[in-house]
């Protein structure tokens, strides 16, 4: 069976940290993959947030999600602080693909950090209104885009 793989890019320009509360545990006592897309979905929200963006209100459009790829690299348990670094990139006409590291924290004191899983999302923009695919806003995309360059 081919395995997903994920190339991330090099530079994220934004993180967010996510603590695993007791209710995203699975029966295993640990993190479940359930709960893996529900942090990548929190970590996307805070990310469109810091830029003023909301998933229904994306520059006068909506967004959907029109696939996700995750790889699982380790397991996270309770109490654990992950660190989610959020980049969009890949841009089209209609299109972008919105990607994660999800890094656990070994120490509270310490920047010791290791990676737990790696994903990306493709993501469309929508409008709800009118029932269709609808490009881009140019000023969304010029946002997201000046995000990725070194200051």
């Amino acid at each position: 069976m081919a395995r997903v793989k994920i190339d991330l890019p090099k530079n994220f320009s934004f993180e967010v940290i996510i603590p695993i509360r007791i209710t995203d545990l699975n029966y295993g006592n640990h993190v479940g993959n359930d709960t893996i897309l529900s942090i990548l979905h929190e970590a996307r929200v805070q990310y469109f947030k810091s830029f003023g963006y909301g998933e229904l209100d994306f520059g006068g459009l909506g967004l959907i999600m029109s696939d996700v790829a995750i790889e699982f690299k380790s397991e996270i348990f309770y109490g654990e602080r992950i660190i989610a670094s959020v980049t969009a990139s890949e841009f089209s006409k209609v299109a972008f693909e919105v990607y994660y590291k999800l890094e656990k924290v070994h120490q509270p004191q310490s920047d010791k950090r290791s990676v737990v899983a790696i994903a990306k999302t493709g993501m469309v923009c929508y409008d709800y209104s009118s029932k269709k695919i609808a490009a881009i806003p140019t000023e969304v995309r010029q946002t997201l885009e000046s995000a990725l360059r070194p200051n």
